[in-house]
C-alpha cells in the first residue's frame, strides 16, 4: 500500500489518491447517468424504425458524440456558460457535496454533460443493435401475435432482453471514464485523479505518475468484474448456467 511521497509537497500519494478519487468517480457516475439517459432512448428510437428519418437523425446525433473533442465540446460549453450567462461555478474552487451540495452539484453538471454526451453514442449504438437483434427472435413475435402492448413490448421484452450489451458497453466506458477524464477536468478545474495524473507528468512527478495509473487499471479491472457479476441480476440464463 506504499504507492510513494510526492516531491513537490512532501504528501503521501496514497493520501493524494484518497482525496482526488472520490471526486472522479462522482464525476463519472454523473457521467454515466447521463450518458444511459442519452444513449438507451436515441437507441430505441432509433431501432423502432430503421432506415427512416428518425433513424437517420438519431444516428447523426450518435455520429456527432463520436466526432466532436471532449476538449473542444468542454471549452466551447464553459465559453458560451461564462460569457453569455455569466455564470461559472467552476471558479468558485471545488465544493466538496458534504460541504455545499448544490453548489458541488453546479460544478460536477458541466463536465458531466461533455462526457455523458461523448458516452451516448456507443451506448445509443449498442442499444440499437442490440434492440434490432432481439425484435427479431421468436418469443418477441409471439408476443406480438399474443396481442401484448407495444408499450409492454418493448420494455418488458425487447430491452429486458437487450440489456446484457448494453450494460457490458456502459461498465467499459465507465472504466475509461475512471481513468480518461483527465482533458474534462482539467478544462473544468475538477481536482480529480486524472488532473492528478496530469500534473505529475507536467512536474515530472514519477511517484504520482505510477501510483495513479496503478490505481486506474485497478479500478478498471473492478468496474469489469462489478459488470460481470451484474449479468447474473439482470439475465436468469445467466444464473441457470
Amino acid at each position: 500500500g506504499n504507492l510513494g511521497v510526492s516531491q513537490r509537497t512532501g504528501q503521501s500519494v496514497l493520501e493524494m489518491t484518497a482525496n482526488s478519487l472520490p471526486v472522479t468517480i462522482e464525476l463519472a457516475l454523473l457521467a454515466t447517468l447521463l450518458g444511459v439517459l442519452m444513449g438507451v432512448p436515441l437507441g430505441m428510437i432509433s431501432a423502432s424504425r430503421p432506415n427512416s428519418r428518425r433513424d437517420a437523425g438519431a444516428q447523426f446525433i450518435g455520429l456527432a458524440a463520436l466526432s466532436i473533442p471532449s476538449f473542444l465540446l468542454g471549452a466551447l460549453l464553459l465559453t458560451i456558460v461564462a460569457r453569455v450567462l455569466r455564470y461559472n461555478p467552476n471558479a468558485m474552487g471545488y465544493a466538496r457535496p458534504f460541504e455545499d451540495l448544490s453548489l458541488n452539484l453546479q460544478q460536477m453538471m458541466m463536465p458531466a454533460i461533455v462526457l455523458g454526451f461523448a458516452l451516448a453514442a456507443p451506448i445509443m449504438r449498442t442499444t440499437r443493435s442490440a434492440i434490432l437483434e432481439v425484435r427479431s427472435q421468436d418469443f418477441v413475435r409471439t408476443a406480438i401475435g399474443k396481442g401484448v402492448s407495444p408499450m409492454r413490448i418493448q420494455i418488458r421484452h425487447v430491452l429486458h432482453n437487450s440489456l446484457v450489451p448494453i450494460v457490458t458497453m456502459t461498465g467499459i466506458q465507465l472504466g475509461y471514464l475512471l481513468g480518461g477524464a483527465v482533458v474534462v477536468e482539467q478544462i473544468f478545474s475538477v481536482p480529480g485523479i486524472g488532473r492528478q495524473f496530469l500534473i505529475g507528468m507536467q512536474q515530472k512527478e514519477y511517484a504520482v505518475v505510477q501510483s495513479t495509473v496503478l490505481i486506474i487499471a485497478l479500478l478498471f479491472l473492478l468496474v469489469n468484474l462489478a459488470t460481470d457479476l451484474l449479468y447474473r441480476v439482470i439475465d436468469p440464463r445467466v444464473r441457470s448456467s
